[in-house]
């Protein structure tokens, strides 16, 4: 993880903006505390704030290319500005020193910039990995914007009064003065609709690079356009050919995603997906390959130890599996235990909404991922997880459940059984004028419009397949994001050898029956990696990350509702709706009779931290 920034205007010299950079920077702190660097030309201004990861003496930034032959005839040189990790950069090195390019450090970052001397833009096509990076090409005079398939690095960008701004995260572009904090009627849509969007945000100015696209910006203006799309294709394989590409595409992800000069870890959960990369990372480079035992990670609520309640979504707690999965592996291993008072603490919810730049769904699983982060530091600096296996191999409850498959909605939506999350206790009367209905349906209408498909499926494959980009495209992104904000607490690098494009183009196009082998979520990744773990690993069933039980963190939520709701200062007050509000505060069921729920809560608090902490403004 590292952060970039900057601004780009053919009407303002920007050779002496050292106090803007300035900004940047500091926004971008958190991302890469370690170094930073920036480049000031006159029409360009770059920052970069660095977490060193491969090369840590010879990855410095931002790099500036060759000019001349070396360069690719370019008679001025590109500067690049970028974070990520590119899986195949050793390959890519050995194919551009064949084509005459020279290198002066061993980092992938110098990769990605031969790579754009060698093929320009095109380059993104090439790389394997999670990047989002800048170049500025100084000879055409164009900036390019490009951004992982599956926008696991984060990349926003403005168009402003004296040209183009861009941040990994919006609060930079609002700290270096590039755009507002404002969010208007559509930010609020788009906030309460728990489905994001590809290229909006929440903020009225402020734009993100959608997965998988290009963005220029030049003399002639701004220019989009994709690099990749998700390929519909027949699968001709029959099972025990899919089976075993499966397993030799999950292994090399993994074998590529181990490498590092900083220590690694994984961060169990005790489920299938964590055990096979911790399986298979421990092969690459702990214990089993000869070398120190592997690092692994977990945590739990405290309350959840001894009073754990089994729930549609949880069947049962996670730590005794970690503890198989950890003596299995003979593994060095750490826990986090995480108490309500972690969870209600006020510094721990601020960095959360600060660091998402918006509210979010779930505050109480994003304050212990952030505190399991802040402990990983400084046994890793890298941290591999399963991440994308239910998305990409169907292990939700919504592939498998008719009632969740048929919903014609985005199906996670459906296991809340109509209870409003973010907007729970918004006004009515502005929640109806607002139509969020109308406002997700749109969306999802949308979605399904872009499903790839060959036109050749069942009803079945046709209806799996909606649900496997719905997730992908969207449903995914929600879980990306928490890994990057949150990671921050380290920082951490979080590493996700199952959004891997090449195992995605293969696994996305195999039939629903083979995906669900012998009736059960994810049969086929069971049927090509079961063999790594032990048996308890290989039955257990689907079991999301824990949420907190303890009925004490409700009430605290209530507490800190009842003083936010006397607080006339506070910026959400306009928002609410008083009746609801009540309801939680005084009526038995704490608002449950009234379609709130304790997300609804979360949320309310949310957006106080947000208006009265963060500088946001609501314009409706």
């Amino acid at each position: 993880m590292c952060g970039i920034g900057g601004i780009i205007s053919f009407t303002t010299d920007l050779g002496e903006r050292h106090r803007t950079a300035d900004e940047f920077a500091a926004a971008l702190h958190d991302r890469g505390p370690e170094s930073g660097g920036r480049w000031l030309g006159r029409h360009a201004l770059l920052v970069f704030t660095r977490l060193a990861v491969i090369d840590p003496v010879g990855g410095g930034q931002p790099m500036v290319g060759r000019s001349g032959a070396a360069g690719g005839g370019r008679p001025e040189p590109a500067v690049l500005a970028y974070t990520g990790e590119i899986f195949n950069f050793t390959d890519l090195r050995d194919e551009l020193t064949r084509r005459g390019h020279r290198f002066d450090t061993a980092s992938d970052t110098e990769v990605v910039l031969r790579a754009y001397e060698e093929w320009g833009p095109a380059c993104a096509e090439r790389l394997r990995g999670m990047f989002a990076f800048a170049v500025w090409d100084a000879a055409a005079e164009q900036l390019h914007l490009i951004r992982d398939r599956f926008g696991i690095y984060p990349l926003h960008y403005t168009l402003t009064d004296e040209g183009f701004a861009f941040a990994s995260e919006p609060k930079a572009l609002f700290r270096a003065g590039q755009a507002q904090p404002v969010v208007d009627r559509d930010g609020l849509r788009e906030l309460l609709g728990y489905t994001p969007t590809p290229g909006r945000t929440v903020f009225r100015d402020v734009r993100e690079v959608i997965p998988g696209e290009i963005v220029t910006f030049g003399r002639n203006g701004l220019v989009r356009r994709r690099y990749w799309d998700l390929p519909a294709r027949e699968h001709t394989d029959g099972l025990s050919e899919t089976i075993a590409t499966v397993r030799e595409i999950v292994q090399d992800s993994v074998r590529r995603q181990v490498v590092s000069d900083v220590p690694l870890g994984v961060m169990l959960s005790g489920g299938l997906d964590s055990g096979i990369v911790s399986a298979l990372a421990d092969r690459e480079v702990g214990a089993a390959a000869g070398g120190d035992r592997l690092r692994t990670f977990s945590m739990e609520y405290v309350y959840n130890l001894a009073n754990f309640r089994s729930d549609e979504m949880h069947a049962s707690p996670d730590s005794p599996h970690v503890a198989t999965m950890v003596e299995h592996l003979g593994a060095d291993h750490s826990e986090l235990l995480v108490t309500t008072d972690d969870l209600m603490d006020p510094a721990e919810q601020l960095a959360v909404v600060d660091g998402m730049d918006r509210p979010i769904v779930g505050l109480e699983t994003h304050v212990a991922f952030r505190r399991l982060a802040s402990r990983m530091q400084p046994t890793a600096t890298v941290a591999l997880c399963g991440d994308g296996a239910d998305e990409l191999f169907g292990g939700y409850i919504w592939f498998q459940d008719p009632w969740y498959v048929q919903a014609a909605t985005f199906p996670w939506i459906g296991p809340f059984h109509g209870m409003e999350m973010h907007s729970g206790l918004v006004d009515r009367q502005l929640y109806q004028e607002l139509d969020v209905p109308g406002y997700i349906d749109q969306r999802y209408q949308e979605a399904l419009a872009e499903t790839p498909l060959t036109g050749e499926e069942t009803a079945e494959d046709r209806r799996m397949r909606e649900i496997t980009y719905l997730n992908l495209t969207r449903y995914l992104r929600t879980v990306l994001d928490r890994r990057d904000r949150m990671g921050q607490a380290g920082p951490l690098e979080g590493r996700v050898p199952f959004v891997d494009h090449v195992l995605v183009e293969y696994v996305y196009n195999v039939p629903w029956a083979m995906k669900n082998l012998d009736g059960r979520e994810k049969g086929l990744l069971r049927a090509a990696m079961g063999d790594l773990l032990p048996d308890s690993i290989v039955r257990r069933g689907k079991s999301p990350f824990p949420t907190a039980q303890d009925p004490a963190y409700r009430q605290s939520l209530r507490s800190r509702l009842q003083t936010i709701s006397e607080d006339k200062s506070s910026g959400v007050a306009e928002l609410l709706d008083v009746k609801r509000v009540e309801a939680v505060l005084s009526a038995p069921s704490q608002g449950l009779g009234a379609g709130v729920n304790r997300l609804s809560i979360e949320a309310a608090l949310q957006l106080h931290y947000w208006t009265t902490e963060c500088g946001v403004e609501f314009k409706l």
